[in-house]
Formats: C-alpha cells, structure tokens, sequence
C-alpha cells in the first residue's frame, strides 16, 4: 500500500507494537544452472519421428514442477540439504520436415543452507485429522524458478551413449498428464538431448514470532471498478496506440552472437 508508506518514516506515528507468526528466511541462493545434455524422454509420436529426423531444431522448455525434500545434516546443526527434481516439458522441430517432437526432462539439484534449530513439535486446530495437524522441526524450503531458456538440442545414436549416465526413472501420474501420449522412459536407438540454462532462488524458511511495529489498518483507497457494464468504444478509446507495433524499434544488432541465436545454414 503505497499511500500507507509514508507514514513509517516517523517513528512517532507507530500506533503499537504487535506479535506476528510468520515465516522467516533463515538463509536463500540464487542459481543461474547450465544444465547440459539432459536427455529427454519423448512421447511415443516423437520418438518415431526422432528416429528418422537428422537434426533438431530448438523450441521451447516449460517448468511443468518441482519436487523439493528438505534433510537435516547431522555432522553439521542447523544446516540441511535440499533436493530438487525439475521437470520440464521440451518442444522442438525436427529436420527435415519441421515436424515437432516433445518430451519430459528431469533435471536433479541438490544445495546446503542454513536454517537454523527447532526442537518443538506444533499442533494446530487447522486440520481436523489426528494424524495430520503436526508440524516438524524442519524447515520450510521454497523454490522460486522461471521457465528455462532452451540453448540446444541433438539427437545421438544409443551406440555412442554411456547407459550408465540415462538412468531410467519413475515418473509421477500428475506429470504425464501433461502430456497427450505415453512418455518412453525405456532406451532407444536415437535419443534426444538438450542444454537448457535455468535462474533459481532457493530459500529456508522457518515459522516464528516477530515483533513489529504497527502503523495503521491497511485499509484499500481504491474503489472496485464493476467490469462488463462499459460501453466497448468508450473500453477500447482507454487504449493506447500501438505505435511499436507500427514502428519497431532498432533493437541491438549484436543480439544475434548469443548461443541461442542459431544459423539455418
């Protein structure tokens, strides 16, 4: 509330001091991940085309979810790893043809942290069932990641790949229904890879009390504006001209010497 920000310039006009429950970062990363050579498991339409296509095209990769476990380290109190799975939903278009394939790929990301100690055992009137309203002494971890950034993609023949590093894994109901065909999981003769680099913030977090200052009620200034009751030429008369749709503007030439600028030739 940007009309309510001034007023705590002056420490005079706190009204009171309030005990609040909340989370508390305890300690957060940032990550920018090169993740190279990620096989990607295809659905069973992309694979046929995989398997008679020479090259692949880059096209797009969707975080579909990511699965995080929080352990405590026991050589090390109040530090605890985190272990994240990544699973991205990958498109690309085959040569020749431009034919597009798609497929699962999983990408595995472990960190350490501190996040502090708790011993109690917190029991809340929230949930009704016995067994599920307690909470453990450990912390909360939070992923905050945005859909990836494709840099490559290639097809490789089994005979050139190590078996041991395409570990064959189970995947979850909820992700395969994210896709319209059965997920191959098994080897094939070609299989596809991509290079995908991804930004993360990874943080712990843990529930506590806080002391703070309290300045006023938040109370909204603005008024709710019924939707729908507008006159259409009156609504598109609000609108700005799209003068860069008409004239773009110039741009940055060397945009294109990026790696993810690729030639057709």
């Amino acid at each position: 509330m940007p009309e309510k920000t001034s007023n705590t310039a002056n420490p005079a006009s706190c009204r009171e001091s309030v005990c609040i429950h909340t989370r508390k970062v305890f300690d957060a990363c940032r990550d920018k991940d090169c993740i190279e050579d990620l096989r990607v498991c295809p659905t069973c339409g992309s694979q046929a085309v995989i398997d008679t296509a020479f090259s692949i095209r880059p096209g797009t990769a969707r975080l579909l979810f990511a699965d995080v476990r929080v352990e405590e380290l026991n050589f090390n109190r109040g530090c605890y790893t985190i272990d994240i799975t990544y699973f991205y939903k990958v498109t690309g278009k085959a040569f020749p043809g431009d034919r597009l394939v798609t497929g699962l790929a999983m990408f595995d990301k472990r960190v350490v942290l501190f996040g502090g100690e708790g011993g109690s055992k917190v029991f809340t009137s929230h949930n009704g069932g016995l067994c599920e309203n307690i909470y453990n002494s450990l912390p909360i971890a939070v992923v905050e990641a945005v859909d990836p950034l494709v840099l490559s993609m290639k097809i490789l023949d089994a005979a050139s790949i190590d078996m041991r590093d395409t570990e064959i894994r189970d995947i979850p109901k909820e992700i395969t229904k994210s896709f319209d065909d059965e997920i191959i999981t098994t080897q094939t003769c070609k299989q596809l890879f991509v290079t995908l680099g991804q930004f993360s913030i990874i943080k712990l977090e843990r529930d506590t009390q806080l002391l703070i200052p309290v300045y006023d009620y938040c109370v909204p200034d603005k008024e709710c504006a019924a939707g729908g009751d507008e006159d259409p030429c009156t609504m598109f008369s609000h609108i700005p001209f799209p003068v860069d749709d008409f004239f773009p503007p110039p741009g940055n030439p060397n945009k294109c010497t990026s790696p993810n600028c690729t030639s057709d030739s």
